[in-house]
């Protein structure tokens, strides 16, 4: 069951990864252990993630993907971890809060610090959305790297 909810497997593929390992079972028994324990272990899994520092900085890359040129924006904390993405066709206050908000959802909390490069559209989402949060802004991309000239 821990490989069902770890990693993208099928219970046909765990099937077959225990069998190499000489456990024999079927895969409609993977299935209905993952059916019977699996929201519990799910919830023990996402317990233990590791907590988001307080500094998020943001950073988008230009990337092609399926021949369009999108947007792919970012946010890590301040040991690297990539905490959340999302890839936009745009690069204006919209798309800004749209990403900010998908962030804060998912992490539940706002960080101390927010750290952007000084694009106009990052400071219009921080006023809407995260204005308790201090706001710096660098020439150099939001993951320390510098930013293309």
């Amino acid at each position: 069951m821990w490989l069902y909810h770890r990693f993208p497997l099928s219970h046909r593929e765990i099937e077959e990864l225990l069998l190499a390992r000489g456990v024999v079972v079927s895969h409609e028994a993977i299935r209905q252990w993952c059916a019977k324990f699996g929201p519990e272990y799910a919830r023990g899994l996402r317990q233990r993630q590791p907590r988001a520092g307080d500094k998020w900085p943001l950073d988008e890359v230009y990337v092609k993907i399926s021949g369009e040129w999108r947007y792919l924006c970012r946010a890590v904390n301040q040991d690297g971890s990539v905490l959340d993405f999302l890839v936009q066709s745009r690069r204006d206050a919209k798309a800004a809060k749209r990403f900010l908000a998908k962030l804060l959802k998912k992490q539940r909390r706002v960080p101390r610090v927010l750290v952007t490069d000084k694009l106009a559209s990052y400071g219009v989402a921080h006023r809407e959305l995260m204005r308790s949060v201090e706001h710096r802004q660098s020439n150099t991309g939001g993951t320390g790297t510098p930013a293309a000239a």
